[in-house]
């Protein structure tokens, strides 16, 4: 298994979700046991030697890698979910996507003084989505170690957006 293997699994899906935008559909890698696996070999091989205590992960394919590595790990995962999704008291960031704006919130009491984090989502495209994620990690008490993504859309210089963080990307599309 190879990162030309997820490469080539990944789905283009053309205008959405609005016209002009391709859309890189993950579903494949995630459908395929080895596929999947192997994905998830490649995020938990960067956990080595950082001292990490917690996994965030962004709304919504976050969710899918973020669930597998806390459990393979044993660590906790903390959400960064949409605007109005979580029950508690939260802190909230705003910012610009390739098509639009939206907010993200996480829980005030997501950690604890001392808390390394490994920030997860499935692409990074503008960079806007995880800069707000990890402004939310920094406000909440953590510290963003690395911010992890499956595919990177380098055309976009979604790194500029990033810049002083650790990223960790297998593979461009």
């Amino acid at each position: 298994m190879t990162v030309d293997d997820l490469k080539s699994a990944i789905r283009d899906v053309p205008d959405f979700p609005v016209e002009g935008i391709m859309f890189k559909d993950i579903t494949p890698v995630l459908k395929d046991p080895e596929l999947f696996k192997y994905a998830m070999s490649l995020f938990e091989a960067q956990f080595e030697g950082k001292g990490i205590t917690k996994v965030a992960a962004i709304d919504a394919r976050g969710f899918i890698f973020g669930g597998v590595l806390c459990e393979r790990l044993g660590l906790g995962l903390i959400p960064i979910r949409k605007k109005g999704k979580l029950p508690y008291k939260t802190y909230e960031e705003s910012y610009d996507l390739e098509y639009g704006k939206a907010t993200l919130e996480i829980h005030q009491d997501a950690f604890e003084s001392g808390d390394r984090v490994i920030l997860i989502d499935d692409l990074l495209a503008t960079g806007g989505t995880a800069a707000a994620a990890a402004r939310l990690i920094e406000k909440a008490g953590g510290e963003v170690v690395q911010i992890q993504f499956l595919i990177e859309l380098a055309f976009l210089n979604g790194r500029k957006k990033l810049s002083g963080y650790d990223i960790y990307v297998p593979m461009e599309a």
